[in-house]
């Protein structure tokens, strides 16, 4: 016998199917990129133990991966993994495998930290930005001498050159075709949270004045080719979604006017055609909050799937679908503790909260042993 509030939730916009591209979507629920530090060491190399993470919540209708950085001076943070070595290319195709197994859908988040690194992590090298602005109190994760995890202020990073800037715009386009032959679904270039292109973005960060900087186009052009460079590599518009953070002002990238920096960046992604926009929306206490007529301007200017996270419930998340200037709404925190959490959401079941000190780093223990809900009521 069927559950009449189950029937009607599952009426609601977010348990509808939606298309992206050529990717048929079975609910509107996105699970985001989440930072959870279990790649295996040495070599940041994707495990049997991230596969079994993933695969519990293939419910979702898309997964987006943790941040996968490119190259090795895109590494920002201890046991995160990579996606330019063979070993990692492979470790990474034991967890799509695994979620298509179970029917889910799964992008690639590429990542390049830019400044927000550590010479620890870098091999002694100095990390690198759009400028030489370092990112004053901000700290990163990084693992002590004896093995235990830490904090420490991000190093003093260097400016990079014309030339160098090219070479990561094709590093971009290498880690979208390695994403591919992964067997990822598409990719997600991490253009938010103050990681690189962000201090390429927004003007508090880059002080540049040849074509990279000073003028609102040429703080977008990196953004441009790294975005038409991900099309290259993995030879769909389609299977290329943007993440952008306009008032999130995180890891000390601010911008003087970003309602007219990511309007405009949002009609240049429109035009190149990627497949979505996925906004992180400031989430913590007293937040910038975002205007409604912001994500309105946004709608307006692109054309494609327009993802939102930040803090959603499920009626929340309705509302927005209903409004119809979001597509896809994604929950991250709640996916950590509920690997079933369309069906809890479909159902109105309570969500088991996370423990905050398994976040990063470790094993099993706050990855892969919450259970579902069926399991539960057993």
């Amino acid at each position: 016998m069927s559950n009449p509030s189950i029937d009607t939730a599952s009426q609601a916009p977010l348990f509808q199917p939606w298309a992206l591209g050529d990717l048929t979507l079975p609910n509107r629920i996105v699970m985001p990129p989440m930072t959870r530090s279990r790649a295996s060491q040495p070599g940041d190399v994707p495990n049997d133990l991230m596969a079994e993470y993933y695969a519990q919540r293939a419910g979702a209708g898309l997964i987006v991966s943790e941040g996968t950085w490119i190259s090795p001076l895109g590494k920002g943070y201890a046991w995160t993994p990579g996606i330019h070595t063979p070993e990692q290319v492979a470790g990474w195709r034991k967890v799509t495998r695994a979620v298509h197994a179970a029917g889910g859908r799964i992008f690639a988040q590429l990542w390049h930290v830019g400044r927000l690194s550590h010479i620890s992590l870098l091999d002694g090298q100095s990390p690198v930005s759009s400028s030489a602005i370092q990112a004053a109190g901000v700290n990163v994760f990084v693992a002590e001498r004896d093995g235990t995890p830490g904090f420490v202020q991000a190093s003093q990073p260097r400016a990079l050159s014309v030339d160098e800037i090219h070479a990561i715009v094709d590093e971009y386009r290498q880690a979208a075709r390695n994403a591919m032959a992964a067997g990822f679904d598409g990719v997600e270039l991490h253009a938010a949270n103050g990681y690189l292109v962000n201090q390429f973005i927004d003007s508090g960060a880059n002080t540049r004045t040849d074509q990279y900087g000073g003028s609102l186009d040429n703080r977008l052009r990196f953004l441009g080719e790294v975005a038409q460079a991900l099309i290259d590599g993995t030879g769909s518009k389609d299977r290329v979604g943007i993440r952008l953070a306009p008032l999130t002002t995180l890891n000390g990238c601010v911008d003087a006017d970003p309602e007219t920096t990511y309007t405009a960046a949002a009609k240049l992604l429109g035009e190149l055609g990627v497949g979505y926009i996925h906004i992180a929306e400031a989430d913590w206490d007293d937040a910038p909050h975002m205007p409604l007529a912001f994500k309105q301007r946004l709608r307006d200017v692109f054309p494609g799937t327009l993802i939102y996270a930040g803090k959603y419930t499920a009626e929340r998340a309705n509302a927005a679908l209903g409004e119809g200037w979001a597509d896809l709404i994604a929950f991250g925190r709640p996916f950590v503790a509920n690997p079933d959490l369309p069906e809890r959401l479909r159902a109105g079941a309570p969500l088991t909260p996370h423990d905050r000190n398994t976040l990063f780093g470790g094993g099993a223990q706050g990855l892969t042993d919450y259970p579902a809900l069926a399991a539960k009521a057993a």
